[in-house]
């Protein structure tokens, strides 16, 4: 613990996917451990990264998507804004003006050939929407400055750059192993409808039939009973993970080993 030689500010997901890699080769190594039935559970981005190793590797038993993307990163971003702001009252107007803005933001991310240049671009992009919306409200004591400085930082990071860029499609084509794909109802997040397809759509373009593939009622993106699934009731819930999200799970693994 802790003495990881790794640059976790540099890492992308699948620099992460690469730990897992290892973490299955040291089980390999333990004699209590059945080599054929190794299994990797991913929740959320773990989601990406689970049908990575899976995809590489022959050692992966099955593995269980919990709220894993679907769609491109960009793509989830934006339904995961729009879905949030919605549930946190934004009007349409200023949600319209976000996804417009965030969409140009995506694209200079996708078209960069690397972080110097992405922070050049961006930093000229954000400085003129400030040039022309005067009016909008910047943190208190920032200058515009230094308000540009840190939306570029936030932005401009390699791990943010690789997801925004990520298709999860070409990898899961290659899922040979059997997959449970979960999502909550009400995750805003990682919205249901569209990962929940495109998983089930790469799977079986890919010709993998050992698919299940789930929406559970009333659930948010940590997979707790919720009233809107917004992250502001995240730490307010007492439930830490669904007694029936376990069952799905629990059920669906012992089916794999028998």
């Amino acid at each position: 613990m802790g003495e990881s030689t790794g640059d976790f500010a540099t890492a992308t997901s699948a620099d992460f996917a690469t730990d897992v890699e290892s973490a299955i080769t040291y089980l390999k190594t333990r004699e209590e451990v059945d080599k054929t039935k190794i299994g990797l559970v991913g929740h959320s981005e773990g989601g990406l990264m689970a049908p990575m190793v899976a995809s590489r590797s022959s050692d992966v038993a099955f593995i269980v998507l919990l709220a894993g993307p679907g769609v491109p990163g960009d793509q989830l971003l934006l339904s995961q804004q729009r879905l949030i702001g919605i549930a946190m009252g934004t009007s349409d107007e200023i949600l319209q003006e976000n996804q417009a803005t965030n969409k140009e933001i995506f694209e200079i991310v996708k078209q960069s050939k690397n972080l110097e240049q992405l922070k050049a671009d961006l930093t000229s992009f954000i400085t003129k929407l400030i040039v022309e919306n005067p009016s909008e409200e910047q943190p208190t004591g920032m200058s515009n400055e230094e308000f540009v400085v840190l939306q570029v930082e936030q932005i401009a990071t390699p791990w943010m750059r690789n997801f925004i860029s990520f298709d999860p499609t070409p990898v899961l084509e290659k899922v040979k192993c059997p997959v449970l794909a979960l999502n909550g109802e009400k995750d805003l997040q990682v919205a249901p409808n569209e990962n929940l397809e495109g998983i089930k759509n790469a799977l079986e373009r890919g010709g993998n039939r050992k698919v299940r593939i789930k929406e559970l009622a009333g659930l948010n993106h940590l997979f707790q009973e919720s009233e809107t699934g917004s992250p502001r009731e995240y730490g307010s819930l007492e439930e830490t993970f669904s007694p029936v999200a376990l069952k799905e799970i629990s059920n669906w693994i012992w089916e794999q080993l028998k």
